[in-house]
Formats: structure tokens, sequence, C-alpha cells
């Protein structure tokens, strides 16, 4: 599997049968983000920053509710969650404020992805994350998750690796804390970003291991 970051939410997870685009943004965001071609689109919940769907090329299909859905060769499962009362509801995050974590498996590999995530999950909704490979976890803070509560997530979850994502860059133009923060909390201050991951179960690491990517665009 491929994956790769668009910036903020939006990740491109590619292997040899479909492609997946999580969180497509406006340019509002500051990202440019590419013409993107995808057979299955992932929306965390209705706000200009996560669910640009013209943003994305292709006869794809749109997942932006809870369930289980199988596409292609991958297994979608949206898991709700909702924001903490102190969450604002009228930044644009739609009407609920609702969240949608999304889990994908592919071909024996599981990325979860937390979307906008503001909280630590519920004993249950941990457990429907317990055999999850790959983690994208928002890191920045704001109305998501910050540094200690995404460290706090991934003790709890357990994955083999960590890419944070939703934290501020030189591009965003969103008022967040830096990966620095998370990479401190976590004990790995010093991490050289790459291009893009590629992984396979075989190459998956012994212990977490954390993963920053470059915003390819």
């Amino acid at each position: 599997m491929e994956i790769t970051w668009f910036g903020h939410s939006c990740f491109r997870l590619r292997d040899r049968d479909a492609t997946v685009v999580t969180d497509p943004f406006d340019k509002s965001l500051g990202y440019p983000l590419p013409r993107v071609r995808a057979d299955i689109v992932t929306v965390s919940h209705d706000h200009p920053h996560h669910n640009y769907l013209k943003g994305v090329k292709g006869d794809f299909k749109i997942v932006n509710s809870p369930g289980e859905y199988e596409i292609k060769s991958v297994f979608v499962t949206g898991i709700p969650t909702y924001p903490p009362r102190r969450r604002r509801k009228s930044a644009g995050d739609g009407d609920s404020g609702r969240n949608i974590i999304f889990v994908f498996e592919f071909n024996g590999l599981s990325v979860c992805h937390l979307g906008d995530l503001a909280q630590v999950p519920t004993q249950t909704q941990v457990e429907a994350l317990s055999n999850v490979d790959v983690l994208l976890v928002p890191v920045g803070g704001g109305t998501s998750l910050n540094a200690a509560q995404a460290a706090e997530i991934i003790s709890l979850i357990e994955p083999y690796i960590v890419i944070p994502m939703h934290y501020k860059t030189s591009t965003s133009s969103l008022n967040l804390n830096t990966v620095n923060k998370f990479l401190k909390e976590m004990g790995t201050p010093r991490i050289e970003p790459i291009d893009v991951l590629k992984v396979t179960r075989s190459s998956l690491p012994q212990e977490t291991q954390v993963v920053v990517l470059n915003p390819k665009g």
C-alpha cells in the first residue's frame, strides 16, 4: 500500500485494486489540492476543509455516514463520534458537529482515519479499533485532538505505524499547533519527513513507529 498526505486530514490510500481519498479540502485551507482520482472518497464531517468532493476526479463512491461498506476490494467501517459540549458547532462543522472515524481494510492491512476527533474514544470505540495497523491521527489541537490526547489514544490502540495530521504547517491557514509538540509528547522529537509511505504486512515494525509525511501538492 502507498500512503500520500495532501495536507490537513486529506490522504490518498492506494493499493493495486483501489484508491481511497479522505477528507478533501477546498482552497480556503491554504494547501493546493491536486486533482486526484479515487474509487472511494470518505468525509469525516460536513465542513469545507473535509468535504470538497469537487476536488476529486473519477466515478467514485462517497462514504459520509456510519456503517459497513464493501467497495471494490476495500472494506470500510464508519464509526460515529460526537464532540464534547465545549466544542463550538457554529464554525461550519455541520448541524450536529458529528465526526466519523473510518477504518479501511486493504488486503490484510488495516488503516484508521480518526477524522476531526475531539476527545478520547469510549471503551467500545477503542475495542472496535483494536486491530488497526496504521493510525492517521489529528495532533494540532483546536477543535480536534491535541498532542497529549493523541498520544493517549495511540497508547490505547497500539498501532504499528502512526501518521500525524491536522496540524499547523507553513502552508496551512489554520491556528493549530505544529507537529513538533506531538513528536516531543511521543518521545521522538527528530523525525525526517518523507514524501510517501509504502507499507506491506511484512514491513510493519515490531513496535509503534511515528512517520511524518510531507504534504504533496
